[in-house]
């Protein structure tokens, strides 16, 4: 059974871990149970050439984690941005997802999508996976990973950013931006 990740909740635990000593170089082990997750450099999985990033579990899990980034998103406010990223999966047990938060400047979540909604599971050959949100005027913080719950190994690579046109939909799970004004108050559509 998949527990629900929101991004608020999402947002409170991503904490660093001092377990994640081998971390690529950039990279950081996160999530709800750091503990019983490993991240790696692994250049025995590579991908057209290149070596892979690992997020492997440990053991048994009673939560999630992650490898992942955050950075200042100046070159992408008021953009709507494509994150792309190769992932190949051994044996997931429960499920895993590529993920993007775009975060205020009042650390409040205002875009998230972490593929729960299309989850990675069992074991799968290298596959390319799209996040795509809008990063708003006022966003201070851009996060971005590989998340698994539960056992099982996912590698990560040929990560990519993109500025998309708006032809290009949000995968969002949530809206990306508050409205300017009351919407569907009579729930018509």
């Amino acid at each position: 059974m998949r527990t629900r990740i929101s991004g608020a909740l999402f947002a409170l635990v991503l904490l660093p871990t001092l377990a994640a000593a081998a971390a690529p170089n950039g990279w950081f082990l996160a999530g709800t149970d750091p503990k019983a997750y490993r991240i790696d450099r692994d250049t025995s999985e590579v991908r057209d050439g290149k070596v892979s990033g690992l997020l492997a579990s440990t053991g048994p899990s009673k939560g999630f984690g992650t490898m992942m980034q955050s950075f200042e998103p100046a070159e992408y406010l008021g953009k709507r941005v494509k994150l792309s990223a190769w992932v190949k999966a051994k044996d997931v047990k429960s499920w895993a997802g590529v993920w993007m938060r775009v975060d205020a400047k009042d650390k409040q979540s205002i875009a998230f999508d972490n593929m729960q909604s299309r989850p990675i599971q069992g074991t799968r050959d290298w596959k390319r996976y799209d996040i795509v949100l809008d990063v708003a005027d006022n966003a201070s913080n851009l996060s971005f990973g590989i998340l698994m719950e539960g056992e099982g190994k996912v590698w990560l690579n040929g990560l990519q950013f993109d500025v998309v046109d708006a032809s290009v939909p949000v995968t969002s799970t949530y809206p990306s931006s508050q409205s300017k004004k009351p919407t569907n108050l009579d729930f018509g559509n």
